[in-house]
């Protein structure tokens, strides 16, 4: 295993103390402790603690991405790739023990008074809407005629109901019943 470099390392840290007890409560000296580095190494990489939010925000869009190639990849039917970006939303609950969304809850810590931030947030969900979208025009193409924009629509709002009821209740089985809905939305 080769070793982490310094940058990595402290984005890696930081990013979990931001998702575990978030971003305003995550001091820079406990990202220092924590990632065993010098004060100088964290601003030999990062000019500020927002410069490092940022750094956060697209590590996490990467994975995200990543992770729904990665558990896709052996999948060509539009639907049931849809099917398997529900179940990928609900594996991302699981392994998080419900913490929820990244994006959703650096918004709604930071709310209106980091635009570069919330702009972040909103481009990283119209990049899942898209993805969505994608998915539904591929499956009209087999001959469903559909509204692809509001079928794309009602299914992202659909998975983003979902992550935040799961959050809520520390329970999944709303996943099972999106994937319900979505089934009926694309016979």
């Amino acid at each position: 295993m080769k070793k982490e470099k310094v940058r990595e390392r402290i984005i890696r840290v930081a990013s979990d103390l931001f998702y575990k007890q978030g971003y305003n409560s995550t001091g820079i000296n406990q990202i220092i402790a924590e990632a065993d580095i010098a004060i100088g190494s964290l601003y030999n990489h990062f000019s500020s603690k927002n410069d490092l939010l940022q750094a956060y925000l697209i590590k996490e869009e990467l994975e995200w991405f990543e992770g729904f190639e990665n558990s896709t990849s052996k999948i060509s039917d539009p639907k049931e790739k849809l099917l398997a970006l529900i179940d990928y939303r609900k594996k991302l609950q699981k392994t998080s023990k419900f913490a929820g969304c990244h994006f959703i809850k650096i918004v709604s810590e930071t709310g209106e008074g980091n635009p570069s931030v919330s702009g972040f947030a909103k481009l990283h969900k119209e990049k899942q809407k898209d993805l969505i979208k994608t998915l539904v025009t591929e499956y009209g193409a087999q001959g469903q005629p559909a509204d692809t924009d509001l079928i794309a629509e009602n299914i992202f709002l659909l998975i983003e109901g979902a992550v935040v009821t799961s959050t809520i209740n520390k329970q999944n089985d709303s996943f099972d019943q999106v994937k319900k809905i979505v089934q009926g939305l694309l016979p």
